[in-house]
């Protein structure tokens, strides 16, 4: 893994940011929001690759977006968003992909064939456990969400050479650890479900990516807000 870097995180950039950063001027850039899931998935990416100093973080207010960012930008008005290269990458999934194949620093793919293959079923899975956790929080969270959570206690028993899902890190792990993140901290405080009971494989795994700087420097600040914004969307 690439060494500790901590780097001063830069300003939200909203409607009343009148001067857009200079675009498509050789600059590799992530458009990212410091609360969205799916950016934190690239940011993660990132920073585990050890790439600070080659990809720049342009942080966007979901709540109150440049109009330049559409404009100028991403015209599905979106992140996250990679500028690299001339063009723009979109769709978190693909831009981890797109960003470990792309870019120097350690691996996030093991080559095992079945490892592999099993990568991309847990991909292929991770919207059904995104849209049936998410939407459990209005219904039953432990019928409902429960056997989404067992998923990935048994997935977490395939591979016995680590504790994460391919045994070793990946970007599987990445791919599912902000959605687990937001479920937890808001099951766990308004529901009281506790999603790691009975499920030692996944609390591990838990306590494992916590150790993990590149994922520790994207964790939430403001779980409290994160809470509170998920009553008024979700209850």
């Amino acid at each position: 893994m690439a060494s500790v870097v901590h780097e001063n995180l830069p300003p939200v950039l909203d409607s009343k940011s009148e001067q857009p950063p200079s675009v498509f001027d050789g600059t590799t850039r992530l458009y990212m929001a410091y609360t969205c899931p799916f950016a934190q998935r690239v940011w993660i990416t990132r920073n585990y690759k050890g790439l600070q100093d080659e990809i720049k973080l342009v942080a966007i207010s979901l709540e109150d977006k440049p109009v330049w960012y559409k404009e100028k930008v991403h015209p599905a008005n979106k992140v996250p968003a990679l500028e690299h290269n001339g063009k723009i990458v979109g769709e978190s999934l693909d831009l981890i992909k797109y960003v470990d194949s792309n870019f120097e620093g350690p691996s996030l793919l093991p080559d095992d064939p079945e490892k592999r293959k099993f990568a991309e079923e847990l991909f292929s899975y991770s919207d059904t456990f995104n849209i049936t956790v998410y939407g459990s929080f209005k219904g039953d969270p432990a019928k409902e969400a429960g056997p989404c959570f067992d998923y990935l206690e048994k997935a977490l028993h395939k591979f016995d050479d680590g504790p994460f899902l391919l045994g070793q890190l990946s970007l599987v792990d990445i791919a599912y650890i902000p959605f687990v993140e937001r479920a937890q901290i808001f099951l766990s405080e308004v529901i009281k479900y506790d999603i790691t009971a009975g499920r030692p494989k996944l609390a591990a795994w838990i306590e494992e990516l916590n150790q993990v700087d590149a994922y520790k420097q994207t964790k939430l600040k403001d779980p409290k807000g994160l809470v509170e914004l998920y009553k008024i969307r979700y209850m």
